[in-house]
C-alpha cells in the first residue's frame, strides 16, 4: 500500500484515550458513546475532529465519521480511506492490538443517503452503555450534504449531546518521545527563520532607514519558509506557517495572536513579532520583541519582563495547576512592580500540539486543570499601553511581547524548546547619528536626500564611506573622548594602586629538604662502613666520608657533579647550593637558615689501578656513584617540576555527571594542548556544572562552566580549522602540565597539499572535491552551533560564547609568526595557531602605539595592564593601514590609546611605576605618552630634540659656523625680502622689461654696499632676521 499508517502509535493512543474514558472524569463520566465527523472544508486549519485523525492515524480523513462505543469501533469512509484503515482493523498476531476494542469498516455510499449505513452506526451508539448521551465536539461544524444528513440522523433519534472537546485535548495534551522530537524540530526551524531571516531584515531596514509595511514584512516571512537554508535541512513541503506572521510597531498594539499585521509603516521604536512554523502537523511559536534606541526605563521595563518569565517557567512543573501558576506571576509583579499589574497579558500562554491554540488548557486565573510531564506550552506574557515619559510624541506608547514553546518536566523548572536570545544586548539596536548639526544646517532637501541614512546600526562596525569633512569630526569626536578616558584613567589608576599599597610581595623561602629526621633511619650498608660513597635512593640522600664521619648530604643540595681522569686517579667533583651562588630562574634564593655553615665543594679521588687481591678497581665506586647520583637527581628535578606545576592550582568542583543521553555533544575532536605525545581524538559532552573531554584511550580533562572567563567559536570561515576555546580564571592540570587555555578542534579541509600532482581547474575530482569541502564546512558549522546553542540553554545563558569579528581583525605578530588577530566582544584574540593569543578588554589599562612613522610599512602594539605587576604584551609588525582602524575600535571599547616614534623599554617603566606610583602620578602619569599633553608644538620640540641628540658638533665649530652663516644668511634674507618687493610692484603697475633691468641693477648695487657695512660689524653679532640654511652645492 503506497501510504502506510504507525500501527504501534495508534495502538497506544487508543489504549489512552479509552482508558481515560473509562476512568469516568469530567466529561467522560456523562458520555455513552463518542462520534467524530470530518467534512470537507478548506477554510477550517484546526479543528479537535480532525486533530484526533491526525492523533491516530497521522492523517487527515475527510469524509470520514467515527464511532467510538464501548465495546467496538466504527469507521465510515470512501473505499481508499477504508483501505487505508484496514491496517489497523486486521489485529490477527499484534499483541500490542490486545484490549484494543474491534473495528468495523463501513464503506461510504457515492449519491445514496447512506441511511443503512447510518442506522447501523446509530445502532451500535444505543448498545454502548446506556445508549442515551453522544460526545461530540460541539465547535466543529463542517458544511455539506453528507455532514448533514448524518447530524439529522442522529437529532431524529433524540441523543442527547455533550462537548467533550476539554477532555479529549487534555488526553492529546502529554506528548510521547516521537511528538516532542517533531515539536523540537518545529521550534528549532522557527528560531533559525526568525534570527537568519526576520531579526537581519528588521536591522537592514534599520540600518538603512528603508519604509516598510508591517504586512510586506509577514509575507516576506512567509516566503521566506519556501528556501532550505532556513529550515535547518527539513524539506520545505512538511513545513508550514501557523497562522501568518503578526508584527506590531508605532503604539498600535494588541498582544493577541487573533490579529493579523496592519499596513502601517514600520515604525523605529518598540516591534514586536509573533510567528510559529508547523512541521509535519506539529505546532511551535515564538514571540519576541526588537528595540531601536531604547531610553533607559524601556530597558528596565523589558529586564522586568524576562525576570517574570523566569518566575512562570520555574512554576510550570507537574502536578502544579494552571491557575496557581498564573497567580503566583501576578504577585510577583504585584510585589515588585504594582503599576505593571494592569498592563500585563489577561492570560500567560496555552497548551499546544497538533492545534496551535488549545482553549481549555489557558494559562489564566481561572483554569483548574493540573500540568503533566510531557505537555508542551506556548507561553506568551507582555506588557501593554506603556507611555515612555523623555520620548517624541509617536514613541510615548509601547508594548513589549515576549513568548516561548515550552516543555513540563517532572521537578525541574520547564524546558526552553526555542532557545532565541533575548537579553537586550540580544534584541536591542542602537543607532549613532553622525553629524547632527551639519545635517540641520544643510537644509530640508539635503535631510530628505541624505540625512536619515548617514544612520548605521550600532552592532556592527561603520562602514560608510564619509566625505572629508565628517572623517575629520570622527577624528575630532575620537580625540575629544580619549581625552575624557585620559582624566578618568589617571585618577582610577592612581585609586587602585593606593588600594593596593599595603599588600607586598613575599619572597618564598627554599624548601627546606631533611634527609634523615633520626639516626636509626641511616642505612647501616657495607659501603658505609668501608668509608666508599653510597647513594641511598629511599630518601634521595648521597652518603659521603667526610674526616672518616660517614655523612648526609639530600639530593636536592648538590648543584652538580663531574668526573675527571689525571694520570692514574680519577676525581669526583661535587659542587653544592651555597648562599651566593645562583640558584636558577625557577628556584627561590632565600635559603631557610643563611647563617650555618655550608660545603660549597668536595673532590674525592680513587685510583685506577687495580691491586692485588682486589676484585675490581677503585675508581669503579666514583663511577658508579656519578652515575646514580645523576639518575636520582634527575628523577628528583622531575617532582619537583611537577609539584612546582601544581602550585597555585585551584582546587575545582567535582564534574556532576548528567546520566541523561540528550547531553549536548561533539565528536572527533582534537584537543591542544595535547594530553600526551600524540594527538588524539575524543568526544567534548556538556555535563550539570561543566564539560567532559574523553579522548579514545580514555583519557578524562573536565572544564567547570565557573572556571571559563572567555570561551570563543572560531568558525571556520577562511579558516583550516573550526575552533572551541575556552580561556580560564584559574589553571588546570591535565598531561603533567598546568593550562589556562584548552581547545577543542577539528580540521575542515586538507592542511596539507600534494604539490606532486597534476593541478588542473577543471579537473572534475578536484571540483568534487572542493563541493565535499565546502558541504563538511556548512555541517561542522551547523553541529557546533547547534552545540553551543544547547550549551548556553542548558546553562540559561550564564555561559555565553563569543565569535570573532573577522572584519575588525588585523594582522599582528604576538609571538613569533604573524596571524590575524580578531577582536570579540570582550576580548582580542587568535586561536587558530598555537599558543593561542587572548587578552580580556577589562584588565586592559592602555594601549600604545610603537614606531609610528609615516615612512615605516609596519608599528607594534603594546597592551598595558591594570595589574601593572603583569608584564605588557607586545603585539609586532602590525600593518600602518590597520592604525585607523583599531583607533576607532579601541575608542569604542573606551579603552585609552596613545602613539609614539619610539621603542620604549616598558620592563623599566613598569619598575619605576611600581617602586614609587605616587611620584608617577604626581609627574602626570601617563600623559607622558600623549604627544598632545604639552601643547601644539610638543611635536616641534621633540623633532629637534631628536636632532640635537643625533648632531651635536663642538663649541669651536659651532661659533666658525655661525660667523659664516651670519654674512650669508643677512644678505640672502635681504635680498630676497627685495626681491619680493619688487615682484609685488610688478603686480600693481605693470612696468616694461628695461624699467624692470633698471631697478634690479639698482637693488644689486644697493645689497653690494650693504655687505660692506655688514663686513665691518662684529663677527658674532646675528641677523634680526632668523638665519636660513645653506644651499649644499651638488
Amino acid at each position: 500500500m503506497a501510504v502506510n499508517l504507525d500501527k504501534e502509535a495508534y495502538y497506544r493512543r487508543i489504549k489512552r484515550f479509552y482508558s481515560n474514558w473509562k476512568k469516568g472524569e469530567d466529561e467522560f463520566g456523562k458520555v455513552d458513546a463518542i462520534v467524530v465527523s470530518v467534512g470537507v472544508d478548506e477554510e477550517i486549519v484546526y479543528a479537535k475532529s480532525t486533530a484526533i485523525q491526525t492523533w491516530l492515524f497521522g492523517y487527515e480523513l475527510t469524509d470520514t465519521i467515527m464511532v467510538f462505543c464501548d465495546t467496538k469501533i466504527i469507521f465510515l469512509a470512501s473505499k481508499k480511506k477504508v483501505d487505508f484503515l484496514r491496517q489497523v482493523a486486521v489485529t490477527k498476531g499484534n499483541e500490542n492490538a490486545n484490549g484494543v476494542p474491534p473495528i468495523t469498516l463501513l464503506t461510504r455510499e457515492k449519491n445514496e443517503s447512506n441511511k443503512a449505513n447510518f442506522d447501523k452506526m446509530i445502532e451500535a451508539i444505543k448498545g454502548s452503555k446506556e445508549g442515551k448521551t453522544v460526545g461530540v465536539f460541539s465547535k466543529d461544524k463542517f458544511p455539506g450534504d453528507y455532514m448533514k444528513s448524518w447530524n439529522d440522523a442522529l437529532s431524529s433519534e433524540g441523543l442527547e449531546r455533550v462537548d467533550i472537546s476539554a477532555v479529549v485535548a487534555y488526553t492529546m495534551a502529554v506528548k510521547e518521545d516521537g511528538e516532542l522530537s517533531l515539536m523540537k524540530k518545529a521550534a528549532a526551524i522557527t528560531g533559525e527563520v526568525y534570527t537568519k531571516f526576520f531579526k537581519e531584515r528588521v536591522m537592514e531596514i534599520v540600518d538603512a532607514d528603508e519604509k516598510v509595511r508591517h504586512s510586506k514584512l509577514a509575507e516576506s516571512v512567509e516566503k521566506a519558509i519556501e528556501e532550505k537554508k532556513y529550515l535547518g535541512g527539513a524539506d520545505p513541503s512538511t513545513v508550514e506557517m501557523c497562522y501568518p506572521p503578526i508584527i506590531q510597531s508605532g503604539g498600535n498594539y494588541s498582544l493577541k495572536f487573533s490579529v493579523v499585521s496592519d499596513k502601517n509603516y514600520m515604525h523605529f521604536g518598540a516591534i514586536t513579532c509573533a510567528m510559529g512554523i508547523r512541521y509535519k502537523s506539529y505546532c511551535s511559536n515564538l514571540v519576541r520583541t526588537l528595540m531601536v534606541d531604547p531610553t533607559q526605563e524601556m530597558q528596565d521595563n523589558y529586564n522586568f519582563l524576562l525576570q517574570v518569565e523566569e518566575e512562570l517557567l520555574k512554576e510550570l512543573k507537574h502536578g502544579v495547576k494552571l491557575c496557581d501558576a498564573y497567580n503566583t506571576v501576578l504577585d510577583y509583579v504585584k510585589k515588585e512592580k504594582p503599576d505593571l499589574v494592569a498592563k500585563l497579558t489577561k492570560n500567560l500562554g496555552f497548551a499546544m500540539g497538533i492545534e496551535f491554540r488549545e482553549g481549555s488548557l489557558v494559562l489564566n486565573a481561572k483554569n483548574q486543570y493540573k500540568l503533566k510531564k510531557g505537555m508542551v506550552l506556548s507561553i506568551s506574557l507582555g506588557f501593554s499601553d506603556l507611555v515612555s515619559k523623555d520620548g517624541k510624541k509617536e514613541e510615548q506608547k509601547y508594548a513589549f511581547f515576549i513568548g516561548d514553546t515550552i516543555q513540563i518536566n517532572e521537578e525541574e523548572a520547564a524546558t526552553v524548546l526555542t532557545p532565541v536570545k533575548k537579553k537586550i544586548k540580544n534584541v536591542a539596536i542602537f543607532l549613532k547619528n553622525d553629524d547632527e548639526e551639519d545635517e540641520e544646517e544643510d537644509g530640508d532637501d539635503a535631510e530628505e536626500l541624505l540625512g536619515k541614512g548617514s544612520r548605521s546600526a550600532a552592532l556592527l562596525a561603520d562602514r560608510t564611506r564619509l566625505l572629508g569633512k565628517n572623517e575629520m569630526t570622527a577624528e575630532e569626536k575620537r580625540r575629544a573622548h580619549q581625552k575624557e578616558l585620559s582624566n578618568h584613567l589617571n585618577e582610577e589608576a592612581k585609586r587602585r594602586l593606593t588600594e593596593q599599597k599595603g599588600e607586598q610581595h613575599i619572597q618564598k623561602a627554599r624548601k627546606s629538604n631533611v634527609s634523615y629526621k633520626n639516626v636509626s633511619q641511616m642505612p647501616k650498608e657495607k659501603e658505609i662502613k668501608d668509608m666508599k660513597i653510597f647513594i641511598d635512593k629511599k630518601y634521595e640522600t648521597v652518603i659521603m666520608p667526610v674526616f672518616g664521619i660517614a655523612t648526609p648530604f639530600h639530593i636536592a643540595t648538590i648543584k652538580n657533579i663531574s668526573m675527571s681522569v689525571e694520570g692514574d686517579y680519577t676525581y669526583l667533583r661535587i659542587n653544592f647550593y651555597v648562599p651566593g651562588s645562583s640558584l636558577g630562574r625557577q628556584e627561590g634564593n632565600i635559603f631557610p637558615n643563611p647563617d650555618a655553615t655550608f660545603v660549597k665543594e668536595i673532590t674525592y679521588r680513587a685510583s685506577n689501578l687495580k691491586a692485588p687481591g682486589d676484585t675490581s678497581v677503585p675508581s669503579t665506586n666514583l663511577q658508579n656513584a656519578l652515575r646514580i647520583i645523576k639518575e636520582v637527581q634527575k628523577r628528583y628535578k622531575t617532582r619537583e617540576a611537577e609539584e612546582k606545576e601544581k602550585e597555585g592550582i585551584v582546587k575545582q568542583d567535582s564534574l556532576v555527571i548528567n546520566l541523561n543521553r540528550s547531553n549536548p555533544k561533539l565528536k572527533d575532536l582534537y584537543i591542544r594542548p595535547n594530553i600526551t605525545q600524540k594527538r588524539m581524538q575524543g568526544s567534548l559532552e556538556a555535563h550539570t556544572n561543566g564539560f567532559r573531554f574523553t579522548s579514545v584511550r580514555g583519557d578524562k580533562v573536565d572544564i567547570l562552566y565557573n572556571n571559563i572567563k572567555h570561551a570563543i567559536f572560531q568558525p571556520c570561515d577562511g579558516e583550516m580549522i573550526i575552533v572551541l576555546h575556552f580561556h580560564l580564571k584559574n589553571a588546570i592540570m591535565f598531561g603533567k602540565r598546568r593550562h589556562t587555555d584548552v581547545q577543542f578542534y577539528t580540521e575542515v579541509g586538507e592542511i596539507t597539499t600534494d604539490l606532486g600532482k597534476h593541478q588542473h581547474m577543471h579537473d572534475r575530482d578536484d571540483l568534487y572535491a572542493e563541493q565535499m569541502e565546502r558541504e563538511m564546512r556548512h555541517k561542522l558549522k551547523s553541529a557546533f552551533k547547534n552545540f553551543i546553542e544547547k550549551v548556553e540553554t542548558l546553562t540559561k545563558e550564564e555561559l555565553e560564547f563569543e565569535v570573532p569579528f573577522r572584519d575588525l581583525g588585523f594582522q599582528g605578530a604576538p609571538y613569533r609568526s604573524t596571524c590575524l588577530l580578531q577582536p570579540t566582544s570582550s576580548s582580542l584574540v587568535n586561536v587558530t595557531e598555537w599558543p593561542p593569543f587572548v587578552v580580556t578588554l577589562d584588565e586592559v589599562e592602555l594601549v600604545h602605539f610603537e614606531r609610528v612613522q609615516f615612512h615605516l610599512k609596519n608599528f607594534d602594539v603594546v597592551i598595558v595592564y591594570k595589574d601593572y605587576n603583569k608584564k605588557v604584551t607586545m603585539i609586532n609588525a602590525v600593518p600602518v593601514n590597520s592604525l585607523d582602524p583599531i583607533k576607532e575600535w579601541l575608542n569604542s571599547c573606551d579603552i585609552k590609546y596613545t602613539e609614539g616614534v619610539q621603542s620604549l623599554n616598558w620592563t623599566k617603566i613598569m619598575k619605576t611605576i611600581v617602586d614609587d606610583p605616587e611620584g608617577f602620578f604626581e609627574q602626570g602619569g601617563w600623559s607622558f605618552l600623549d604627544p598632545e599633553s604639552e601643547g601644539s608644538g610638543a611635536e616641534e620640540d621633540s623633532e629637534s630634540e631628536m636632532e640635537d641628540e643625533t648632531f651635536n658638533p663642538s663649541a669651536d665649530e659651532e661659533e666658525e659656523e655661525e660667523e659664516d652663516s651670519d654674512e650669508d644668511y643677512s644678505s640672502e634674507t635681504e635680498d630676497s625680502v627685495d626681491y619680493s618687493a619688487s615682484l609685488g610692484s610688478e603686480e600693481e603697475s605693470g612696468k616694461d622689461w628695461d624699467e624692470l633691468e633698471e631697478e634690479a641693477r639698482k637693488a644689486d648695487r644697493e645689497s653690494h654696499y650693504e655687505d660692506e657695512d655688514t663686513s665691518n660689524r662684529k663677527r658674532k653679532v646675528r641677523s634680526s632676521v632668523p638665519p636660513r640654511k645653506k644651499k649644499r652645492r651638488s
